[in-house]
């Protein structure tokens, strides 16, 4: 066997063991596991250790950490395929009004904080307006797994926070296609360019749910009768992969969405159990730890010189309280209590990968200085750090009549 191959063999090994066992002491310290999992990343990472590119034993570091991403990409959407496996999609409808306002003054809210924010600090409008984007996403898939742990995914606000995400990547990826055809063309081409990236996401849409709702059920049958080994989990990982892959390149969304409807859709067929149950084996005990020690492993905290820790710090709290006031105020005016507006709100505080996605497209196209890429992803790791100790205490010791509200039956 190669070289190679085998740092990557003991990669894995350190890894997954220590994901697990910082998802333990995190458990045994009455927090959900990812918090352990996302701390054992920072640790291992550039931050404290560089495990890739100071320990000897690893011979080509940069082979390692890019196999180690895409290892972690497949995690995140099989995590989200999951999430999507747990809920039922008239549940999910029925949270329509209440995600459509979270999602949207959960971006417009903490873009206009994040932009005023960063103008302060003597940033150039261009960039401050990126730095803002950055702050506007959300990453549900913390969140996601949060409330799966807490046995609350499938409450009012669980619902409420999936769909509101859903609208929340709409209108980010659509502000960012904007932002950046006007920038860089005339603005007849940014026009143009909105309306083709509005078109691709709505054709992907209803591409997808008709082929969700009508072709995939029977497709399932028809694979269930096949002579194949672990046919339907097989069928079910090929159809969550392709989705994914047309989510980004047909619909210029983020690939995690592709697979929740997928989770979705296999969702109403009679294979649900058979296939959570072999599909959430092979993610929680392989891929899924490997994404969150990824997140650590792919940033260095110290980055974020002297200079800027101030305005890193502040850009963070902006971040995480702005995204609270305006998703908890969209699921307040749609009908939820205030405690369930303040879950909700918190809820959607992870930024994790989507947010490093908007960063790293805006550093790659010039629009984002190295300086401020660290400082947005210093705010990125915070607030995805703080989401699952912030979820659990916001869903702590519940009230019969609160939990009586939110039980969707």
């Amino acid at each position: 066997m190669s070289q190679e191959f085998l740092d990557f063999l003991i990669a894995l090994v350190i890894v997954i063991f220590a994901a697990k066992m910082g998802g333990y002491v995190s458990t045994r310290f009455r927090q959900p596991s990812v918090l352990g999992e996302l701390l054992v990343g920072l640790v291992l990472g550039p931050t404290i250790l560089n495990m890739l590119f100071s320990w000897p034993i690893f011979h080509e570091p940069e082979l390692l950490e890019e196999a180690l991403t895409l290892m972690a990409e497949l995690g995140v959407i099989m995590l989200m395929f999951l999430a999507g496996l747990e809920l039922h999609l008239s549940e999910l409808l029925s949270s329509g009004k209440v995600s459509a306002l979270s999602g949207i003054l959960g971006v417009l809210v903490p873009l206009g904080f994040g932009y005023g924010t960063a103008i302060l600090f003597g940033v150039e409008s261009t960039e401050a307006l990126f730095i803002a984007l950055t702050l506007s996403a959300t990453s549900v898939s913390i969140s996601a797994q949060t409330l799966m742990e807490l046995g609350v995914l499938r409450t009012r606000v669980g619902l409420g926070l999936l769909g509101s995400a859903v609208f929340d990547d709409i209108l980010v990826i659509l502000l960012l296609s904007a932002s950046f055809v006007f920038i860089s063309g005339s603005a007849s081409e940014g026009l143009g360019g909105v309306g083709v990236t509005v078109l691709a996401m709505v054709a992907y849409l209803a591409v997808a749910v008709l082929v969700g709702l009508f072709l995939l059920p029977r497709l399932v049958i028809w694979v269930e009768r096949l002579p194949i080994s672990q046919g339907i989990i097989a069928f079910a990982l090929i159809i969550t992969l392709l989705f994914a892959w047309a989510a980004e390149v047909i619909g210029s969304m983020a690939a995690i969405t592709g697979a929740f409807l997928v989770g979705l859709f296999l969702a109403r067929t009679p294979f649900k159990e058979r296939i959570e149950q072999g599909v959430s084996t092979m993610a929680y005990g392989f891929f899924v730890p490997i994404f969150f020690v990824n997140i650590g492993l792919a940033v260095n905290m110290r980055a974020v010189g002297d200079n800027a820790i101030l305005f890193a710090v502040t850009i963070t709290i902006v971040a995480v309280i702005s995204k609270i006031i305006g998703s908890g105020l969209g699921a307040l005016i749609g009908g939820f209590n205030r405690r369930e507006s303040l879950q909700l709100g918190i809820g959607m505080v992870s930024r994790g990968e989507v947010g490093l996605i908007v960063a790293t497209f805006a550093l790659s196209e010039g629009l984002l200085s190295s300086g401020n890429f660290s400082i947005v992803v210093f705010m990125i790791i915070v607030a995805t750090l703080i989401t699952p100790p912030m979820l659990r205490a916001a869903f702590s010791q519940p009230t019969q009549v609160e939990k009586s509200e939110s039980v969707m039956t």
